[in-house]
């Protein structure tokens, strides 16, 4: 039997986990304040988190709005409270002045969490050489997965390149699974799945009455069945 395809759902606390797992969600990706596209959460927030649900978390690792890495010992302090809480799995990325990785920032947190895998999250579709970026960082420990829209503006513009990336799966640099999120919209769906993308991730579409309401389990469902379709 087949694995099937993961669905990530981001989840701001306690209540939206419940709702995304009952729904069918099989990873959740916590972080807070999303008016600045998702900060890293206290670690009283993930031990709540943690203690309701037992699928996946993967924790953000970002301090502030944008994708450089600002005050790199805070992000490692973060990282350092929220594994002693037993947190496992992470996302992060930062690019650098040129718009190229961060190998620096990346390198530190890496060290912090020890191993943990971990997600490089949508900085890869602002950098310039995408290819370039994932080959710098295609050796770094844990590193399974790049959550990406193909494109800064979405999915709609970056359907070509979703699916040029999917075809090079393998290659040096292209190892790691796509998450695929970042205006995902469910008749993106079978394009991408025809194509061997086995994993999505969404914000917005998890919750129909806005990012002021909880998760909605039956919205998280809708597309665990289309995924499965």
């Amino acid at each position: 039997m087949s694995k099937r395809a993961v669905l990530e759902v981001i989840a701001l606390d306690a209540e939206d986990a419940v709702a995304a797992q009952a729904g069918g969600a099989d990873r959740l990706e916590l972080v807070t304040d999303m008016a600045a596209d998702g900060l890293t959460p206290s670690r009283e927030t993930f031990a709540g988190i943690r203690a309701a649900v037992d699928i996946s978390l993967r924790v953000m690792l970002r301090l502030a709005d944008g994708f450089a890495a600002g005050d790199v010992d805070a992000l490692v302090r973060r990282a350092h409270e929220l594994r002693s809480e037993g947190a496992d799995e992470f996302v992060l990325g930062f690019l650098d002045e040129t718009g190229g990785p961060d190998l620096a920032a990346v390198e530190a947190l890496a060290g912090a969490i020890d191993g943990c895998r971990w997600t490089f999250h949508r900085a890869i579709d602002r950098t310039p050489d995408r290819d370039a970026l994932r080959k710098q960082l295609g050796d770094f420990p844990g590193l399974d997965t790049y959550l990406t829209a193909g494109s800064a503006t979405g999915v709609d513009d970056g359907l070509p390149t979703l699916l040029a990336e999917a075809a090079r799966s393998g290659e040096p640099g292209y190892q790691q699974q796509i998450l695929v999120g970042g205006g995902l919209r469910l008749d993106h769906l079978p394009q991408l799945r025809a194509a061997g993308v086995d994993a999505f991730h969404i914000g917005g579409a998890s919750r129909p009455d806005g990012w002021s309401a909880p998760v909605c389990a039956e919205a998280v469902a809708r597309w665990r069945a289309a995924i499965d379709a």
